[in-house]
């Protein structure tokens, strides 16, 4: 019992103070972004413009890996019951009150929340069970596809161009 109840304090703590989750679904682990609310990690997504929730399904299971918000380690992994709260009901209001005032950078910060109830869905994570014990290895997955690129190699003469410039002031 004294387990049980320290297990769900470290997730609630460590849920609560880390900016992301990882939540897998039925596939690859996505981070995202949440607000620890009522009990349960509540997310925001699927929509235009909003983090994608793939095979995250109303009444099913995921795996919630919380990572230390300092060290980047992994510090609780729990299972969680999601359920997708119905738009506009009081359970929605209260979640989207609080994800609302954690959306950073939204184009629409007026009519967040009608955006949301039209086009997204808001999902309820219930910790079910915590897993203390903690894989050996890192867990390290590729990195899922995006369009986005990173910068080339710099270019062999560059450091020279600036160098140069260095000495002429």
């Amino acid at each position: 019992m004294t387990d049980q109840l320290l297990g769900k304090a470290l997730v609630e703590e460590a849920t609560k103070k880390s900016g992301l989750i990882w939540v897998r679904g039925d596939g690859a682990a996505r981070a995202l972004w949440h607000v620890w609310h009522e009990g349960a990690a509540h997310i925001v997504g699927d929509g235009p413009g909003e983090q994608p929730l793939p095979g995250l399904t109303d009444g099913g299971t995921a795996e919630v890996t919380v990572r230390s918000k300092d060290k980047g380690g992994r510090l609780v992994s729990w299972t969680a019951r999601v359920s997708e709260l119905a738009p506009l009901s009081p359970a929605w209001e209260s979640a989207v009150a609080e994800l609302k005032g954690k959306r950073l950078n939204a184009p629409d910060a007026d009519e967040l929340t009608e955006r949301w109830a039209r086009e997204c869905r808001v999902l309820r994570l219930d910790p079910e069970d915590v897993v203390t014990d903690l894989p050996d290895g890192s867990l390290a997955a590729p990195p899922l596809p995006t369009p986005a690129t990173t910068r080339g190699p710099v270019p062999p003469a560059l450091p020279r161009l600036l160098l140069k410039r260095r000495k002429k002031h």
